[in-house]
Order: structure tokens, then sequence, then C-alpha cells
């Protein structure tokens, strides 16, 4: 993976899980803090730059969700 592919990824991860930290509810924070980090476990080995970038465009689009509801 890129450098700066590598720091996108990890800058949308702190990102998600800043976000999730404003949850008010602590079923649902600590639900999405664990989705965030299993999801991102998973995919770490993906070296496809196509399923990266789909991946990342998900991720985004999820971050966009959690803004919205917290």
């Amino acid at each position: 993976m890129a450098a700066s592919s590598r720091a996108q990824v990890l800058r949308l991860y702190r990102a998600l899980l800043r976000e999730s930290q404003r949850f008010s509810g602590y079923n649902y924070r600590t639900y999405a803090i664990r989705r965030i980090r299993d999801a991102f476990r998973e995919n770490k080995n993906i070296e496809d730059s196509g399923k990266i970038e789909e991946l990342l465009n998900k991720a985004k689009a999820n971050l966009e969700v959690i803004q919205r509801q917290v």
C-alpha cells in the first residue's frame, strides 16, 4: 500500500473512532467502536488498490452517517 493511502486509511480510522466516542448511549458507542475495529482488522491485508478505494469510500459514507446521528 502506498504511504499516502496508508496515511489516508489511518486518518479515516481515527476519525471514525473519534466520532463514535460522541454517541451518548453506551451500547451504541461500544457497538460502533467494536464494528469499526473489527472491520479495519478484517481488511488490513487487502492489497488490491481498487478494493481499498471501494472500502475507503464505504468508510467515508459511514463516517457521514455517524456524524449525522451524533
